[in-house]
């Protein structure tokens, strides 16, 4: 008698359970590749330097006929970027939960945001309108991928699992970041041994970063399965309407809409300080490409082991007292940039090393617990109100920067303005029962959360 038919369905089930898994990380695999090497490293410090060889005698750009400082040009099109992903987020949210059809439409979004950021290669000369388009393209296209993404993680992982699969997930996007940024540290250090000029050696990185997230977006959409309507209704395209539904409902638990707009405040620093600290180590600390790849290779590779490490302490500690105390050492990190020296690229490192080590584990467990909060049924619009907090409401912290920059022309000013999202989002977040929030949810409580 063969093995397979000794299997019990339980067996099978896991079996299964663990497949989907192994796909579901290979979209932060896929997607984080883009965050690293072309939000965090690449486009900011390129952009703006093509925003200041188009700008006037006084370094501004007019986009629209609107004067803009050409430094605070990225940081405008960032904040852009999420108006369109709160447009079309909702969208995403309702229609996969309405039709059950998730892979689809994260192929679709993971495809567009791809081919936008493989065409990042023909920004050249004082193109800084066509790098501003496709940004926003690139941005909210993968905002709403990671909508239909983060709504698989209640499906392919019960309660107990949860916390560690997200972390894993975590720790696949960084470890994929790493990788890449090695293979752009060795193009961009030795261009001219490979017969490129900077620009183009940073346009290569740039559109490797779309065809990496397009090549290995094959694997999840390979693994993961849909499981049907999660409701008998028709699908239709009223993503606003499902989403006023949605806070209705939120209204109903508070506790969910308390963590989450704790975690809209917390994360609104950590997506700016991902997305601005190149600019800030260029352009304020006169940090070279060379340093700066080095130094986001670094955080890569302690967020792998941040991710991992701070799993392990939410099996210990709880996710929320491990998350609390990751918003502690933001806070001290952050503080900490104001008063770097400028050309001292060693305390640059030490100040990336302390990001590196809480901001995996910071999200994941973010992501995990709030999985924990999501009524069952509910959980592609719920995330899209997640992943509004997450990237697409991350518009006022690069809008506070752009305008502190604006107004001061110090990247000081502007880094240390962000210290106060992370003190309100301690505050809010440790006025949220999580235990009570879980039960309301209608979800089993874990043994530690």
């Amino acid at each position: 008698m063969g093995t397979d038919t000794l299997r019990s369905p339980a067996a099978d089930e896991a079996a299964e359970r663990r497949r989907e898994q192994h796909g579901w990380y290979f979209y932060d695999w896929a997607c984080s590749v883009y965050s690293t090497s072309v939000l965090t490293v690449f486009l900011g410090p390129y952009l703006t330097s093509v925003a200041k060889s188009a700008a006037d005698p006084d370094g501004f750009v007019h986009p629209l006929g609107i004067p803009v400082r050409a430094g605070s040009f990225f940081a405008y099109t960032v904040s852009a970027s999420v108006i369109v992903s709160i447009l079309v987020m909702p969208l995403a949210g309702a229609a996969a939960d309405r039709t059950g059809r998730k892979k689809p439409l994260l192929a679709l979004a993971a495809y567009v945001g791809a081919t936008a950021t493989t065409g990042l290669f023909f920004l050249d000369g004082d193109r800084y309108l066509l790098g501003g388009f496709l940004l926003i393209v690139a941005n909210s296209s993968v905002a709403v991928s990671m909508v239909l993404y983060n709504s698989y993680l209640p499906q392919i992982a019960p309660p107990e699992e949860r916390d560690a699969v997200s972390s894993r997930g975590w720790a696949f996007g960084y470890a994929a970041g790493s990788l890449v940024l090695v293979a752009n540290l060795i193009l961009f250090t030795a261009h001219d041994s490979f017969g490129l000029s900077e620009s183009m050696a940073v346009r290569i990185c740039l559109a490797s970063a779309g065809i990496w997230w397009g090549a290995f977006t094959l694997v999840p959409l390979k693994r993961l399965r849909d499981r049907g309507r999660t409701t008998s209704e028709a699908p239709t395209t009223r993503g606003w309407r499902q989403l006023a539904a949605t806070v209705r409902d939120m209204r109903g638990k508070p506790l969910t809409l308390s963590f989450l707009f704790a975690y809209l405040i917390y994360n609104d620093g950590i997506q700016t300080v991902i997305s601005q600290a190149s600019v800030y180590g260029s352009e304020e600390l006169g940090l070279s490409q060379s340093t700066l790849i080095t130094a986001v290779l670094m955080v890569q590779v302690l967020a792998v082991a941040g991710a991992l490490g701070m799993g392990r302490l939410a099996r210990t500690y709880g996710a929320k007292r491990t998350i609390l105390g990751s918003l502690v050492a933001w806070t001290v990190t952050l503080a900490a940039g104001y008063f770097l020296p400028a050309g001292a690229p060693v305390w640059f490192f030490v100040l990336a090393a302390g990001i590196g080590l809480v901001l995996g584990g910071s999200q994941a467990l973010s992501r995990s617990l709030f999985s924990h909060l999501v009524p069952p049924g509910k959980e592609a619009e719920y995330f899209s109100a997640y992943e509004m907090s997450d990237r697409g409401m991350s518009w006022l912290g690069p809008l506070l920067f752009g305008v502190t920059y604006q107004l001061t022309g110090s990247y000081r000013d502007a880094i240390i303005s962000l210290v106060a999202f992370f003190v309100v989002g301690f505050v809010l977040l440790a006025r949220v029962p999580v235990a009570r929030a879980i039960g309301d949810a209608g979800n089993p409580l874990p043994e530690r959360i």
